[in-house]
């Protein structure tokens, strides 16, 4: 019997009972849906944490500060005085680190905000002009700080989109004065709202030069007595440059610290942050995928359990065609097309179902938190493989099962 002679058969074999092949089918239908739908909303996830990384820049090195040691304990990385706005100005040297674009330093500090009645505690950021391109933080009205700020010192401020609603409500903010730490400080710009991205939470902080902070807020100072700056933010030039810009800001930093033994600053990439990231929530999505695999193991075992009725009815049909002709390949290979049949139909409905389930899921907010889904061809590719593979490994005991059958008993069955 050729294969697509089996294939007619096995289609009309499903067709005879319709409701028992149907409530067969519905339970691959469920697996394969919801293998897509969860797998579709992990990958969201995943997607989610890399955009909201890169919005605060793209190409990044970050340094810090190394780990400070005090009575024999070591602390933690930034713990230490070590880096400097010098430091931060040798870096942009292109013939000792072309691989460096930008560089931005920054400075934290938190302080009591006060304008009028309202007030609230927040981080203060210390940067330069710089740091509005590198971090990637946009103006929603006024300006940012400018290289005259920093250079003179000027007593202005940026808000966060957050902090600007706290304290002027529906208040034009440009020009106010407010009170950071008991100094007065001029509003001149609006940050874009980012959203709570986890990343340090941008719009709920205020942005002032660094050299106002320095002088007025933080003085923190090296042993050396240069003012210290607690991360140095470089941009390179492009993705692959990378590694020789780390080289670069290694060699320069080592040598403007006399460095000998162990570096006591520490550099890490945008990349490995987002590696990271994605590492822990590929973890979450195989966990999505593994839970809803149940549902198509379940699937399998129905598939089996309807194969084996059907064996037990058509036995004298196996006796029949036994003694006919029909060798034990053809009957093994009858049954498993019929379960293969049954488990692709079952796939094929279940990412139809699935792909709409996903479509409705994205976009839906729950409790402030946007579900985002994310479709991919090797999320349904595998979802109905499996669902293949698993109507073949399931119909395969039943299929042997009606091969072994002995003509004579098989025609004598009633």
């Amino acid at each position: 019997m050729n294969i697509l002679e089996t294939a007619r058969t096995a289609l009309r074999a499903v067709t005879t009972n319709k409701m028992r092949s149907t409530l067969t089918v519905l339970g691959i239908v469920i697996g394969v849906a919801a293998v897509i739908s969860l797998m579709s909303i992990g990958r969201g996830a995943q997607a989610a944490v890399t955009a909201n990384i890169e919005s605060l820049g793209t190409n990044l090195l970050f340094i810090r500060a190394g780990a400070s040691t005090q009575s024999g304990v070591r602390g933690a990385i930034g713990s230490a005085s070590t880096l400097t706005l010098e430091d931060a100005a040798a870096l942009l040297d292109s013939t000792l680190a072309p691989a460096v674009k930008a560089v931005a330093p920054q400075v934290q500090s938190f302080a009591q905000v006060v304008a009028g009645r309202q007030n609230t505690n927040t981080q203060i950021l210390g940067v330069t002009a710089a740091y509005q391109s590198v971090r990637n933080y946009p103006i929603a009205e006024g300006a940012f700080i400018t290289v005259a700020d920093v250079k003179n010192k000027t007593l202005v401020a940026v808000l966060g989109s957050n902090v600007a609603e706290t304290l002027f409500a529906d208040t034009d903010p440009l020009g106010q004065s407010i009170k950071i730490g008991g100094k007065q400080f001029k509003v001149v710009g609006v940050l874009k709202s980012k959203g709570g991205t986890g990343f340090g939470l941008t719009d709920d902080m205020i942005v002032a030069p660094i050299t106002t902070v320095m002088s007025r807020l933080s003085s923190q100072r090296t042993a050396a007595g240069s003012q210290n700056v607690q991360t140095i933010n470089v941009q390179v030039v492009n993705s692959k440059q990378t590694d020789a810009a780390i080289e670069q800001i290694t060699a320069i930093l080592r040598e403007r610290h006399r460095i000998t033994g162990e570096d006591d600053f520490n550099i890490s990439s945008q990349q490995e942050t987002i590696d990271t990231l994605q590492a822990s929530t590929q973890v979450w999505v195989l966990f999505l995928g593994a839970i809803a695999g149940i549902s198509l193991l379940v699937g399998g075992i129905g598939i089996m359990n309807i194969m084996l009725v059907s064996v037990t009815e058509r036995t004298r049909e196996i006796g029949i065609r036994k003694s006919v002709g029909a060798k034990r390949g053809d009957i093994l290979l009858q049954f498993l097309v019929e379960s293969a049949l049954l488990s692709l139909v079952g796939g094929g409905l279940g990412v139809l179902i699935g792909l709409g389930v996903s479509h409705l899921v994205s976009g839906i907010d729950l409790g402030g938190q946007v579900i985002e889904t994310v479709m991919s061809a090797d999320i349904i590719i595998l979802a109905v493989s499996v669902s293949a593979a698993i109507g073949i490994v399931f119909g395969m005991y039943p299929a042997y099962r009606a091969a072994r059958l002995n003509p004579i008993d098989a025609l004598r069955y009633e």
